[in-house]
């Protein structure tokens, strides 16, 4: 089971901190990925971390704003978004295996 958190609504040049938190899995053995789906738009791979945390992956848009990262003793991942985007607004899901988080909405508005 996947539970996200810590969407909210932000004017643009804001920042927010998601969170996932797992159980039913090795969390610390498991890839981690976040994915969102914007309004109207299908679903978009955003960051990816693997299982130790050494290796971080983010797509084009996000690069340099967003960073992932882990806490393997938690069996939590975050998204740290910085300098926040109209763009970015969407549902933001973390994933993993075969199992999805609820979602956490993201608006970004002036």
């Amino acid at each position: 089971q996947l539970v996200d958190s810590g969407g909210g609504a932000v004017q643009p040049g804001g920042s927010l901190r998601l969170s996932c938190t797992a159980s039913g899995f090795p969390f610390s053995v498991v890839a981690m990925s976040w994915v969102r789906q914007a309004p109207g738009k299908g679903l978009e791979w955003v960051s990816h971390i693997n299982a130790d945390g050494t290796n971080t992956f983010y797509s084009d848009s996000v690069k340099g704003r967003f960073t992932i990262s882990r806490d393997n003793a938690q069996h939590t991942i975050f998204l740290q978004m910085n300098n926040l985007k109209s763009d970015d607004t969407a549902i933001y899901y973390c994933h993993a295996l075969d199992s999805w988080g609820q979602g956490t909405q993201v608006t970004v508005s002036a």
